[in-house]
């Protein structure tokens, strides 16, 4: 197993790490055996949260962490954000993981500039994560979030978090490209751990799980999280963990051209602008890519991956934040004449008019063709 220095905590963690929101979905059991193989192997991250089946994956894991806690880098998450809440909250986490202390504590979820605010609040989250710190039940604390790396960039300013978590694979870098062009120098610059995510997609990336896990890794994030619910998942995470190399520049290349991209997803290379009518394209798809992760492309598909695309669209729950921001824009893809000047430019081969076209019904509910 390879090992990373997670930032400026010095710890050492080893680049996969084992997620417990999947142990809610198996036997006590089953998450034990899975808990202890990976623990074997050489594994020592592991993360949970309160919130993961009202606690039942934090008392899966404290069964292990009875036995081997000191072999381990174990993190939990808050969900609560006010001070008094997230203290009892985080009182039980202790209880449930069968430990006095945790390495990190991170605050669950924070999706919302509003919600950050409460937390750094004097009466919020952070000061009863503070306040653990100083009686030594927590080490570390973090902030975790789901697809808005807007909000993390400005969490980072304003407060010395010693960890982020998000999301990082080769489909959503083009959802949210500030996760690495921004977020990532930003916490590197500060020596903040980096802790991933969603390695392949939730889900959505499977056809081509070993490219999209050396995708994250050549990345430089600290440690993986990934769900291992079963034997067959684990001992595959853990030999790509064992074998892995960077990818290569040609390997990094030829993701671009990746199925699961397709004449869908825009690349935001840039290529199609100027526009005529001064459409900013690659921003209307980012604004999409937050809408739905520019999954809902009208294309006909299988059964099967029709309902994964929906069932996924809205994971992070942006809609809202999507539709704000593309109201806000001066010009919107309504003003394409459709002269098609865009599309010959566009290296993948996207149909960027009728693409144009879709993403503005998405976006507003109004159809233009």
């Amino acid at each position: 197993m390879q090992y990373r220095t997670l930032g400026r905590t010095g710890l050492q963690t080893s680049i996969l790490g084992i997620g417990g929101f999947h142990l809610v979905e198996i036997s006590f059991a089953d998450a034990q055996a899975l808990l202890h193989r990976y623990l074997d192997a050489g594994g020592n991250y592991i993360e949970t949260a309160a919130q993961y089946g009202d606690g039942e994956s934090e008392r899966k894991v404290g069964a292990v962490m009875a036995q081997r806690r000191e072999e381990c880098i174990l993190a939990t998450k808050c969900h609560v954000r006010e001070r008094d809440g997230a203290a009892a909250i985080f009182a039980q986490s202790l209880r449930n993981l069968q430990t006095d202390h945790v390495d990190v504590l991170f605050m669950h979820h924070v999706q919302t500039m509003e919600e950050l605010e409460r937390i750094l609040a004097p009466d919020g989250a952070l000061r009863a994560a503070e306040a653990a710190r100083q009686a030594g039940q927590v080490r570390f604390i973090g902030i975790s979030n789901h697809g808005h790396p807007e909000l993390l960039i400005r969490a980072l300013e304003v407060y010395p978090f010693d960890m982020v978590m998000t999301n990082f694979n080769y489909y959503d870098r083009f959802n949210f490209p500030l996760i690495e062009k921004e977020l990532l120098p930003l916490a590197l610059e500060r020596g903040v751990g980096i802790v991933g995510m969603k390695a392949i997609a939730d889900g959505f990336l499977w056809r081509s799980a070993e490219a999209a896990f050396r995708y994250a890794w050549s990345l430089p994030i600290h440690v993986m999280v990934a769900g291992m619910n079963t034997r067959e998942l684990l001992e595959k995470d853990l030999a790509w963990a064992d074998g892995f190399t960077p990818l290569s520049e040609e390997e990094q290349a030829q993701l671009l051209w990746a199925p699961e991209l397709g004449r869908t997803v825009c690349r935001q290379c840039g290529e199609c602008l100027p526009c005529p009518e001064g459409i900013d394209i690659p921003r209307i798809f980012t604004l999409e890519g937050w809408y739905d992760r520019q999954m809902w492309d009208g294309v006909v598909r299988d059964p099967g991956d029709y309902w994964m695309r929906q069932t996924l669209r809205f994971w992070f729950m942006n809609e809202e934040r999507a539709r704000a921001a593309y109201a806000a824009l001066d010009i919107r893809a309504d003003r394409c004449t459709q002269c098609g000047e865009c599309e010959p430019r566009c290296p993948y081969g996207l149909p960027v008019v009728s693409r144009l076209a879709h993403a503005h019904y998405k976006l507003t509910a109004e159809r233009n063709v």
